[in-house]
């Protein structure tokens, strides 16, 4: 039974449930059992995506059998906060997940340049991992950059902005923002708004992005948005996202799972 491992920063919820509920080949879904897999569970119990809850160790090992296994390993929204910390887990989980997978996608983008060099570190292992990347071979920036489309895309948008300091907001971003204003260090309180407007407002910050990627998993997308413009004074404009770039590197690792697997 071909397996393909998902191991992913929770930003990446929305994109991944896009996958399963997209993918008919998907025979078995298996959801790592930690503190960070509550929001994606949540959003497959809604949509009816069938799938088990097992711990790491009780993942099964890679079968010969027909069919195509799905395992997803959700990682917390602040490791990108300390760069270091995003490495050494991110490696670790790999190692973890190696034994159990034929390919590892991992949705996570050069997220301050820590995990560049990943697919060749790991090149010795029997599977094979991958990072999400854009069509001329270079990883993406973030998570931003991943639904925008790629770097070209990103300082498109950017430059859009004409030069206007614009926070750029998913519906995972617009969902969390208080948790990642804290984590990005920002304010300590992140109910503390006149703090982190000072901080917005001393960077130059005027608009916030609403990055529409056509997902809805997240039923307060706009309620989120129209409250973080509120509270910063901040101008609402709106981006189009894409989901092409995600569904090309699945698709890729896919297809490279299970050709070796046949």
């Amino acid at each position: 039974m071909p397996v393909i491992s998902i191991i992913g920063c929770r930003m990446f919820e929305d994109e991944i449930m896009h996958l399963l509920e997209n993918d008919p080949e998907i025979e078995k879904v298996i959801v790592v059992e930690n503190n960070d897999c509550s929001g994606l569970r949540k959003k497959m119990l809604e949509a009816g995506v069938p799938h088990k809850v097992l711990p790491v160790e009780e993942i099964p090992e890679k079968q010969k059998e027909k069919g195509f296994t799905l395992n997803i390993y959700m990682l917390e929204l602040a490791l990108h906060a300390i760069p270091e910390n995003l490495k050494r887990t991110v490696y670790s989980k790999v190692e973890a997940m190696a034994p159990h997978s034929d390919g590892i996608l991992l949705f996570y983008g050069l997220c301050g340049n820590v995990l560049g060099k990943i697919e060749e570190d790991f090149k010795a292992l029997d599977c094979k991992v991958r990072i999400l990347k854009e069509e001329n071979g270079e990883i993406v920036d973030d998570c931003i950059g991943a639904v925008l489309g790629g770097r070209g895309q990103y300082l498109k948008a950017l430059k859009s902005c004409r030069g206007v300091g614009t926070f750029f907001l998913t519906p995972m971003w617009a969902a969390n923002w208080r948790e990642m204003i804290r984590t990005a260090g920002l304010s300590k309180n992140p109910d503390d708004i006149k703090m982190s407007k000072f901080v917005f407002d001393y960077a130059g910050y005027k608009k916030v992005a609403r990055i529409n990627t056509g997902l809805v998993y997240e039923k307060d997308f706009e309620a989120c948005v129209r409250e973080f413009s509120r509270l910063f004074e901040f101008e609402i404009t709106d981006l189009e996202g894409t989901m092409k770039l995600v569904e090309n590197c699945y698709a890729k690792t896919k297809t490279s799972v299970l050709d070796s697997t046949a």
